[in-house]
């Protein structure tokens, strides 16, 4: 099973940051659309497997839901997608870099969080809503519990949550970036998801498709949304471009003192050219 070294990794994270930001408009909503349905459909199956469950399985069905949520970052980074809380690791990578200016960060975010909702809001509003599945029995319940969790909580709360979701979410990212078959992109991928559903952290494209089916079954506003979304979204930011993205440019790319000063001895050393 072929994988890169953490340098790698930084390198090839530093030139895929590149290539999302100058991504054309067109491209990146239908990526952004697929992106947030694919994660909106894992979100589904969570619902759909841990609904019915008895309550006396505790945290063992919270760890089942976890189990088969990782399908929708899956389809994100096998089949292609593009994903909000990814390519908030991604582009702040490439911009420390200086491979781009921070205009096409804030751009690439602002059409992949539209499109993400978009894609979020039709599996809730088509799938969960009008087929039923989330509307439907326990797992109403189920779809109303979460949605119910993640928007009682506190402005701090929900931003501190959203750090540790997109420093799991960002490094699944980092390990299938570090992977060059799928098997191993795909192991990769499970244990960090897995761990941030079971642990129940916010991930904002996830809220774009709970909490609107909530809404569509009758239970909360689309301003509750929006207190959850400013929090979540601030936090997934801070998660994904500075526990990791920041984090791994200050080791691997960011040149030190020490590095120029071994640069600078070996050019002295250098024979001149007669």
């Amino acid at each position: 099973m072929a994988f890169h070294t953490p340098q790698e990794i930084a390198k090839y994270t530093v030139d895929a940051g590149v290539r999302k930001a100058y991504m054309a408009v067109p491209n990146m909503l239908v990526l952004g659309f697929l992106a947030g349905a694919f994660i909106a459909l894992g979100f589904l199956l969570d619902i759909r497997t841990v609904g019915n469950l008895p309550e006396e399985w505790g945290s063992f069905a919270s760890f089942l839901g976890g189990a088969v949520f990782p399908v929708g970052l899956i389809l994100v980074l096998v089949a292609g997608a593009e994903l909000l809380t990814g390519n908030m690791m991604a582009l702040p990578l490439a911009w420390l870099s200086k491979k781009i200016p921070f205009s096409l960060v804030l751009r690439n975010w602002f059409w992949i969080a539209l499109s993400n909702f978009v894609g979020a809001v039709f599996v809730a509003y088509f799938f969960g809503h009008v087929v039923g599945l989330t509307e439907t029995g326990p797992f109403l319940e189920k779809t109303v519990s979460i949605a119910e969790h993640k928007l009682n909580e506190a402005f701090l709360q929900s931003f501190i949550s959203a750090i540790g979701c997109n420093w799991l979410v960002a490094l699944a990212v980092w390990l299938a970036y570090g992977s060059e078959d799928i098997g191993g992109k795909i192991l990769g991928i499970w244990f960090p998801i897995m761990a941030f559903v079971t642990i129940g952290f916010q991930h904002i494209v996830a809220n774009m498709f709970v909490i609107p089916a909530a809404i569509f079954a009758g239970y909360f506003s689309w301003l509750d949304f929006l207190g959850n979304f400013v929090p979540v979204f601030l936090g997934n930011a801070v998660g994904g471009s500075l526990f990791v993205g920041g984090a791994y440019w200050f080791v691997y790319i960011r040149p030190t003192r020490q590095e120029k000063g071994k640069a600078n001895v070996a050019r002295r050393q250098l024979p001149l050219e007669k």
